[in-house]
């Protein structure tokens, strides 16, 4: 009775054995943080009190375009991840990118992960104000219609409660701190818990 007992509480965990890689640039990687503040880690943690086989990667990089996390995955996907966050865009949106090419690299990436059964689950990202109107709208309709096309969960905006506020950022106005990674680490999970 003992043995069978161990084996259901062997297969019951390989269930829910997963391995999250959460792909993007400073904002993921938690510039000027250390990685335990980072929200993939807060994220990890939190997973961890009800599924001892989680595994998140923080494949966060700063300064890190769609172009050059295409270029990347190829190496993560070495490491088999069940669920994919994708929270690129943002540095290519601040440099004014053309917005076709975004949503392009975007879309490669989300194929490219499809096509090993990864779950991808992506983070959408707003432009300020300054970048001007259209620019702005042309940039953030680009998560909701690969959303659609993919059909993938969407964190409608990765910086949601945080960004514009002084009490959750670095001096730079920018990155997020501590606190700010609290609150990105909650709207992450929220959608998170959907696929798991």
């Amino acid at each position: 009775m003992k043995n069978i007992i161990l084996l259901f509480v062997f297969f019951s965990s390989s269930l829910f054995a997963k391995t999250i890689l959460f792909m993007g640039d400073s904002l993921t990687e938690g510039y000027q943080l250390s990685k335990e503040e980072a929200y993939p880690a807060l994220i990890e943690k939190e997973l961890k009190k009800r599924f001892q086989d989680i595994k998140v990667i923080n494949a966060g990089v700063s300064g890190a375009t769609s172009a050059s996390g295409l270029k990347r995955l190829d190496w993560y996907l070495n490491a088999k991840p069940d669920i994919m966050v994708l929270a690129l865009g943002a540095n290519d949106g601040l440099r004014g990118m053309k917005t076709q090419e975004t949503e392009k690299n975007l879309s490669l990436v989300i194929e490219k992960a499809k096509t090993r059964g990864i779950t991808v689950i992506l983070a959408g990202m707003k432009m300020p104000t300054n970048m001007g109107s259209p620019y702005r709208n042309q940039f953030e309709s680009i998560f909701s219609k690969l959303s659609k096309k993919y059909s993938l969960k969407l964190i409608p905006f990765l910086l949601e409660g945080v960004g514009g506020r002084p009490e959750f950022n670095l001096p730079d106005g920018i990155h997020p701190n501590p606190r700010g990674h609290e609150v990105m680490a909650r709207t992450v999970l929220k959608v998170l818990e959907e696929v798991l």
